[in-house]
């Protein structure tokens, strides 16, 4: 079993940033993908970005390109997203996820066997 625990959220204004963090613990063995969700108020969970086990391909939906980076330190077993120049609609939980079953860059939810309890991020003007 692994776990997971996000920290960095918070209150940010528009264009400021915040940085997310998610720690792995307990079993981490094999090429593990991981990736960024979030979910804003009656809205469905949606992608935000997303990293293999090697850490050299990235995805980021289109609503965060340019603006979020996602990043790995396997040494530290964390994984990072840093968000820059935030805008309203960023608001909502977000959570980071592992996928035991899949290397590469995995974009779908079913595809992820460990999620986090989330963290809320809330962007005010």
């Amino acid at each position: 079993q692994m776990q997971l625990a996000e920290s960095g959220g918070g209150l940010a204004q528009t264009g400021g940033s915040l940085r997310l963090s998610c720690a792995a613990s307990g079993d981490i063995y094999g090429n593990i993908a991981t990736g960024w969700f979030r979910q804003a108020p009656g809205k469905e969970r949606e992608i935000v970005a997303a990293i293999d086990y090697s850490g050299r391909s990235t995805f980021y939906s289109d609503s965060v390109k340019g603006r979020f980076t996602i990043s790995r330190d396997d040494a530290k077993n964390m994984v990072y997203l840093q968000m820059d120049r935030l805008k309203l609609d960023d608001t909502a939980v977000y959570s980071c996820a592992a996928s035991v079953r899949f290397s590469r860059v995995s974009t779908r939810m079913e595809q992820y066997d460990y999620w986090g309890q989330g963290t809320q991020v809330t962007v005010s003007s």
